[in-house]
């Protein structure tokens, strides 16, 4: 099973800090106000972890 990258979107203060360091898996959401995992991202990238680290909220996980 491949490794997903989860953003719960509830718990998301929308602060970017994740689009900034990993555009390539996330976005930011400019109605909702909050960031997205990218559909068909890749979960492997280097910068998730560095993402998942950086989150105010620790609302990012991947499993």
């Amino acid at each position: 099973m491949a490794t997903e990258v989860q953003l719960d979107q509830d718990e998301c203060i929308g602060c970017e800090a994740c689009v900034e360091i990993c555009p390539s898996v996330f976005a930011f959401d400019d109605d909702e106000g909050k960031a997205h995992v990218i559909d068909g991202a890749d979960a492997e990238e280097d910068c998730v972890d560095e993402a998942i680290a950086s989150c105010p909220s620790a609302c990012i996980t991947k499993e």
